[in-house]
C-alpha cells in the first residue's frame, strides 16, 4: 500500500517537491556559477546535517552573514532544511547595528563567508569557506533526521525594521503562510520551468524572500548578481537584458531611473514598497504583465496585489493575497463604508507571531479579532486606506511617522533619537524632501546652549550606527525650530525651504567643460548643493548607491564615457573619479554601444500569457 503525502507547507517541504519534479532544471545561476535543483538540493542537504549536528532544530534561529552568492542561498535554505529560523545580517550593514541584531535575537549560531563575522559578538559559527561541510551525506533532511519534526508552526525567518522609539524590531515569521504564499505567486505571477527570476532585494528585507521562493519553490531560475550590478539605472538594465530576467520586483524609484527598453518583455514585473505612479505604468506596463504589491514585514512578505494593471486601471493595491483577509476599520475598531478611509488591518494566515523581545508593542500591533474565529489576530498596520465598490484596495499614506524611501521601510523617529543620543545635540527632526529618485532625508537639528555641531562628523556618526539608507543625506543646523501654534515642529516648513535658503544652481560653464568642471556640476545637481569641493568624498557629501547610479548614467550621457561603479563607490574624494574621466572623454565605441549579450533574443520576446 503507497503512503500518500500530505501538501507541503513548509518551505523544505516545497522545495524538495521542485527537486523530484525537475532535478535536472537550472535552479541557480551567479556569474560562471550554475546549479540545477539536483546540485544546490545536495549543497543544502550536506550543510543542513552540519547544522544540526550542531544542534540546530525547530524554533532556533541562525544568524547568516553571507554576501550575495551561492552560499547565500544554500546558508538559507540549508537553516530551513534543518528546521532551524534565519536571521540575515547585511554585510553592509554597520558593525553596531549587526551586533544589536545578534544580541537582541540571541541566535544559536553564526553561518558566514567571506569575513562575515560580527564585531564584538562571541557566537558559536560555521565559516563556508571551510570544508566543514564535506563529511556529512547529501541525501535529503527526514523529519526523523532533525532534532524534532518541523511544522508550519515552527519560526521561518526574524527580519528587523526600523523602529520608532529608535531601536530596531525583530520581526518573527513562521512558516505558516508559505502555502498561501506559494499559491498566489502560482495564481498571479505564474513562475514555471526555464523562468529567470532575479534576486534583487537583500535577504535582510521580506522581499528578499519573495524572490527566492517565487523561483525555487516553482521550479524556475533564481539569478543572482553583486551589489554594483544591481543599481538602479544602467547597470541593473544591463543585468535585466544580460540574464533574459522574466520576473523581477522592484521599487519604484528604481523603475523610475531605469530604462524600460527591451528588458523584461512578455515577462512580469511587481512595483512594491512605495507608492507606484501613472507615470511609470506608462513606462513599463507595455508589453509586460505588470503588478502593484502592498504588505508589511509583519506579514510573510505581502498582504494584496493589484494586476496585472494598465494606465486605465488607476494605481491601486488590489485584493488580499490568498488565505489573507483586509479591513478598513476606524479608531474604535469598526469597519468603514467602501470609500471612506480607515486604518488597514490584516488577518488571516501568514501574520508574525510578534516582535522579538517586545511584548507591550506586539500587544498594541496584534490584536485579537472580533471579526474571526475564536484565538485570530489581527495586525494593525499603521496604514491608511480605503476599499472601493469593487473591492479593490487603495494605499492613503500613513498614520504616524514611518515612510518608505527607495523601497525601504523607515521610521523617522529611530533617526532623530541616533541624532538627539549624539551628546551636542538638543532637537532633531527628519524630513523627506523630493520624491522617487529625488527623495532623501534631511535632518534639522538645534545645539545645546554653547555647544557648536560639526554637520560632517554627525554624519560619519550616524553611518556607523545606521544602515546607509537611513542616513540623511544634508544635516542642517538651525537656531530654532519653526513650530505650529500647538507648539510642535512644523515639519511642513522644514521641508519646504524658502528660497533664500536653497541652494544656487551651479553657474552655466564660460568654456568647454572639463571632466572636473562637469563632475562638480552633475554631483552638485544631484545632492542639491550649490558647489562642491572635488576633495570632498561622494558619499560623506550625501551620495548613496542610487544617486551613485544616477552619476554614471550623467557621466555617460555628456561625456560619453563609461564610469565603473566600482570606481564610484572606492573613490577617496572626486578627484579620482575625476582623474579617471580624463583622457576618456570620447563616443563609446561599437562594442559599448551594443546591448548586453542575451539582449532582445527569442526567448525574451515570448508572447505574451
Amino acid at each position: 500500500m503507497t503512503t500518500r503525502r500530505s501538501a507541503p507547507r513548509t518551505v523544505p517541504e516545497f522545495f524538495e517537491a521542485q527537486v523530484v519534479s525537475s532535478p535536472d532544471a537550472l535552479a541557480v545561476l551567479y556569474k560562471d556559477t550554475a546549479l540545477t535543483y539536483d546540485d544546490l538540493n545536495r549543497r543544502v542537504n550536506r550543510l543542513a546535517r552540519l547544522l544540526i549536528d550542531r544542534g540546530v532544530g525547530p524554533d532556533h534561529l541562525v544568524a547568516v552573514a553571507v554576501p550575495r552568492s551561492v552560499e547565500l542561498v544554500v546558508s538559507v535554505l540549508a537553516i530551513l532544511k534543518a528546521g532551524g529560523a534565519y536571521l540575515p545580517l547585511d554585510p553592509r550593514y554597520p558593525a553596531a547595528r549587526k551586533a544589536f541584531m545578534v544580541e537582541d535575537a540571541a541566535p544559536t549560531l553564526l553561518v558566514r563567508a567571506g569575513g562575515g563575522r560580527v564585531p564584538g559578538v562571541e557566537l558559536a559559527e560555521i565559516d563556508l569557506d571551510s570544508d566543514a561541510c564535506a563529511a556529512f551525506d547529501d541525501a535529503d533532511v527526514r523529519q526523523a533526521d532533525r532534532r524534532e519534526p518541523l511544522t508550519d508552526r515552527h519560526l521561518m525567518y526574524v527580519i528587523y525594521t526600523s523602529g520608532s522609539s529608535g531601536t530596531p524590531k525583530g520581526v518573527a515569521i513562521s512558516h505558516d503562510g508559505v502555502a498561501d504564499l506559494v499559491a498566489t505567486q502560482a495564481q498571479r505571477f505564474r513562475p514555471g520551468l526555464g523562468d529567470r527570476v532575479l534576486q534583487w532585494a537583500s535577504m535582510s528585507f521580506d522581499a528578499g524572500f519573495w524572490d527566492v521562493t517565487l523561483a525555487l519553490l516553482h521550479g524556475a531560475t533564481l539569478v543572482m548578481a553583486d551589489d554594483e550590478d544591481l543599481l538602479p539605472g544602467d547597470a541593473l538594465h544591463e543585468t535585466l537584458a544580460k540574464y533574459e530576467i522574466d520576473h523581477a520586483v522592484l521599487p519604484p524609484v528604481a523603475l523610475s531611473v531605469t530604462d524600460s527598453e527591451g528588458v523584461l518583455l512578455g515577462g512580469t514585473i511587481m512595483s512594491t514598497g512605495d507608492a507606484c505612479t501613472p507615470a511609470l505604468l506608462r513606462k513599463w506596463a507595455p508589453g509586460r504583465r505588470m503588478f502593484n504589491g502592498y504588505g508589511p514585514t509583519e506579514a510573510t512578505v505581502g498582504s494584496t496585489i493589484a494586476g496585472p494593471i494598465t494606465e486605465a486601471d488607476g494605481v491601486g493595491i488590489g485584493f488580499p493575497w490568498v488565505g489573507t483577509r483586509v479591513r478598513v476599520l476606524d479608531e474604535h475598531l469598526r469597519p468603514v463604508p467602501d470609500g471612506r478611509e480607515g486604518e488597514l488591518y490584516l488577518a488571516g494566515s501568514g501574520l508574525a507571531r510578534g516582535y522579538v523581545n517586545r511584548p507591550e508593542l506586539t500587544a498594541s500591533r496584534f490584536l485579537p479579532d472580533p471579526f474571526g474565529p475564536p484565538g485570530a489576530r489581527m495586525y494593525r498596520s499603521g496604514d491608511l486606506g480605503r476599499r472601493d465598490a469593487d473591492g479593490r484596495f487603495h494605499f492613503a499614506g500613513r498614520v504616524d511617522g514611518q515612510i518608505k524611501l527607495r523601497g525601504f521601510r523607515v521610521e523617522l523617529g529611530e533617526i532623530e533619537t541616533c541624532l538627539t543620543g549624539q551628546p551636542d545635540v538638543a532637537l532633531a527632526a527628519v524630513v523627506v524632501e523630493g520624491e522617487l529618485a529625488d527623495a532623501r532625508l534631511v535632518a534639522y537639528l538645534t545645539a545645546h546652549p554653547g555647544a557648536t555641531l560639526d554637520p560632517a562628523a554627525l554624519r560619519t556618526e550616524l553611518a556607523a550606527a545606521l544602515p546607509e539608507f537611513m542616513v540623511p543625506t544634508r544635516i542642517t543646523v538651525l537656531d530654532e525650530f519653526p513650530t505650529l501654534p500647538n507648539g510642535k515642529v512644523d515639519r511642513r516648513a522644514l521641508g519646504a525651504p524658502s528660497d533664500a535658503d536653497a541652494p544656487e544652481p551651479p553657474a552655466p560653464p564660460a568654456g568647454p567643460r572639463t571632466p572636473d568642471a562637469l563632475l562638480g556640476d552633475v554631483v552638485a545637481r544631484l545632492l542639491g548643493l550649490s558647489t562642491v569641493d572635488l576633495d570632498a568624498n561622494f558619499f560623506d557629501l550625501g551620495g548613496n548607491s542610487l544617486i551613485a547610479g544616477r552619476l554614471i548614467g550623467a557621466v555617460r550621457e555628456e561625456l560619453g564615457v563609461r564610469l565603473p561603479i566600482r570606481t564610484v563607490l572606492e573613490a577617496g574624494d572626486l578627484g579620482e573619479i575625476a582623474r579617471f574621466l580624463h583622457g576618456r572623454i570620447q563616443p563609446p565605441t561599437t562594442a559599448e554601444a551594443e546591448p548586453p549579450t542575451g539582449s532582445g533574443t527569442a526567448r525574451q520576446q515570448k508572447e505574451m500569457p
